[in-house]
């Protein structure tokens, strides 16, 4: 018969990665979930975009935040090793947000430039560290809990950023929100330092195989291409996916997912099966991300104009008292024209007309 395979228990290095990643997400989602909010803002110190300038920068800047972890993962791989990765991206993600803290358009694509860098060094890396953790015989019974104890790490740092990012915005202003979001990361990678040895060892990289394209093919191949299209994309007339930016970006995305199933075309035996396996759950999850992504535009929109914000009177002055109260007023301001159906008037240019009034919040409540 044959003996039970004997598993260990969970190592240090998990809760090592798990506190590192909940800072890491406690910054990205504290970030990217008032970043419309203050591009849109008129009023207390925002960018004052319209919301379609506001939903195209950052759709764009999330789109862009998907992509660089397939380079970031690339370099990882072959050069940097991803304990180095993880550092690099970090301190780039970081900067990025003390920069939002800047006032002006410059500081505004400096600090996104280097959050979507910093992204794809970062995110695709400490998820293979932890992997390679995992790939010894006694812990591999262990690799799926693993990952859903990591995934928490993920949402503990995406709800109480939300909490941080109410307070700082109401009581200091933008530019502190978006500081927090660096110090909570810069708190990650103190610890992640701190921490080093017990994660050192699965910094390993895989030796290149024969099938294995070089970086220069691949940015010869792929990258190299994509620049074409962009260009194409970005100066076609109209725009056949909402702005220049979108059309530039989707058709960039046409060599990359040439390469994706070129290499499944020429890969054989059980990788052919793996690297489908791979691009079906691809497919998928390209469906599952473009709505659940809603949530930094369109349903943000939904949230700061069409709900009812309003809070019990038994909770009002407490929630008062720690600052998580925004105040809205009926003083006269430059605001979009709606119409019956609560949508934006345009002229015959297509610009959004704008009239005096109240908040757009109070259009949905009784005069």
């Amino acid at each position: 018969m044959n003996e039970p395979l004997k598993t260990g228990k969970h190592p240090r290095a998990l809760f090592v990665l798990f506190i590192t990643e909940m800072w890491e997400r406690f910054g990205y989602y504290l970030m990217v979930g008032i970043l419309f909010l203050y591009l849109t803002d008129t009023r207390t110190g925002g960018m004052g975009f319209d919301n379609k300038m506001g939903a195209d920068v950052v759709g764009t800047f999330i789109a862009l935040v998907y992509l660089t972890p397939f380079i970031g993962g690339l370099i990882a791989d072959r050069y940097l090793g991803y304990i180095k990765s993880i550092f690099i991206g970090g301190a780039l993600m970081a900067a990025g947000y003390f920069c939002l803290a800047l006032p002006g358009d410059t500081a505004l694509y400096v600090a996104l430039s280097l959050i979507i860098v910093g992204n794809g060094f970062f995110k695709p890396n400490i998820s293979t560290l932890l992997g390679n953790i995992y790939n010894k015989e006694e812990l591999k019974p262990l690799k799926d809990s693993a990952y859903n104890i990591f995934y928490m790490g993920i949402n503990i740092g995406a709800l109480f950023c939300n909490f941080a990012a109410a307070y700082l915005r109401n009581k200091y202003g933008w530019g502190y929100a978006f500081a927090a979001a660096g110090v909570g990361l810069t708190f990650g990678l103190i610890w992640l330092a701190t921490q080093l040895k017990h994660v050192k060892e699965a910094d390993i990289r895989k030796p290149m195989q024969k099938e294995d394209m070089p970086m220069s093919k691949i940015f010869m191949y792929v990258f190299l291409p994509a620049i074409i299209p962009a260009v194409i994309g970005w100066f076609l007339p109209g725009n056949i996916f909402g702005s220049d930016s979108n059309d530039a970006f989707i058709f960039a995305c046409i060599p990359v997912v040439a390469f994706y199933v070129g290499i499944w075309r020429k890969s054989i035996g059980s990788d052919k099966k793996a690297i489908g396996a791979l691009l079906f759950v691809f497919a998928i999850s390209i469906i599952f991300w473009t709505i659940y992504n809603q949530n930094s535009t369109g349903l943000t929109i939904w949230a700061e104009t069409y709900t009812d914000r309003q809070i019990p009177a038994s909770i009002q002055s407490s929630a008062e008292s720690i600052d998580m109260l925004q105040s809205v007023d009926a003083t006269p301001r430059e605001v979009p024209k709606i119409d019956e159906y609560m949508r934006a008037v345009r002229d015959d240019s297509g610009k959004v007309i704008n009239t005096l009034g109240p908040d757009p919040y109070l259009n949905n409540l009784p005069k």
